[in-house]
């Protein structure tokens, strides 16, 4: 029996609404024993404490300011932030970062939002559950000034090549990897850099309802991913890296619990 951590679910997402307790029954029934829920505004990171009381030793929860969000981002939002991730089910702070490929939220209060958030992480001693895309260069040089201040960080759902990959390992973080690794079309760079990834750095996430494994079969109706399918990724990851199942499982169950600060469940 596999013991897994999904460490990136969003499962505040309304697409959950209904039958998130069956949800979270098929991620348990397929190894998948602690999940971390992403916030990504004031709100979800809220209703992330709600949801992670029904079952505390199974879910922790970051909060934080999606860069789509951040131009919500505003005076009074790190002093909610700081008091929400008072909670004993938060381990993290964030999603936050940059995303030049959306641009949801002009650029400048991207980055406003980012820097204040990786200040609030240093302060109260919590890792960072980081967002880029397409920001790849600035991402990096926002980043790197911080990153003694920090006590670590995980670049969430990784999808670039060597370069990327190398430039995060510089930067002493963890490696997350979802189902884009899953995408023939699209998953091409992650495939070429993810055999590069050290086993002591690899993360595994589905970023639910997000990023359904494409070559999961057969795909439920709905096309939303969920905590489940977790053990599919697992599998295409063992495979792509010429690694035992078991052996990748227990590398980055330990990974997540060591930068989360996580017990082992009973």
């Amino acid at each position: 029996m596999l013991d897994l951590i999904d460490i990136g679910a969003n499962l505040t997402h309304d697409s959950f609404d209904a039958d998130r307790n069956a949800v979270l029954d098929r991620a348990a029934a397929a190894s998948v024993a602690r999940i971390i829920v992403t916030g990504t505004s004031v709100t979800s990171s809220v209703q992330a404490a709600a949801l992670c009381e029904t079952r505390p030793r199974t879910l922790f929860a970051t909060a934080g300011v999606h860069p789509h969000h951040a131009a919500e981002f505003d005076v009074h939002t790190t002093a909610a932030l700081r008091a929400v991730l008072g909670g004993p089910a938060f381990v993290a702070v964030g999603e936050c970062g940059l995303d030049f490929f959306r641009d949801y939220s002009p650029r400048p209060a991207q980055r406003l939002a980012f820097a204040a958030q990786l200040e609030l992480a240093a302060d109260v001693g919590k890792p960072v559950f980081l967002h880029q895309r397409d920001a790849h260069d600035e991402f990096v040089a926002v980043l790197t000034p911080m990153r003694k201040r920090l006590v670590g960080g995980v670049a969430h759902c990784f999808t670039g090549g060597p370069a990327e990959l190398a430039a995060y390992l510089d930067l002493d973080l963890y490696i997350g990897v979802t189902g884009w690794v899953c995408d023939e079309r699209r998953g091409s760079e992650l495939r070429a850099a993810l055999p590069l990834i050290p086993l002591d750095r690899l993360l595994l996430e589905t970023d639910a309802p997000y990023l359904l494994p494409r070559d999961l079969a057969p795909k439920p109706q709905t096309r939303r991913n969920e905590p489940a399918f977790l053990a599919h990724v697992l599998e295409r990851v063992a495979t792509l890296r010429n690694e035992p199942v078991a052996v990748v499982a227990s590398a980055a169950t330990a990974n997540a619990e060591r930068l989360f600060g996580l017990s082992r469940a009973n």
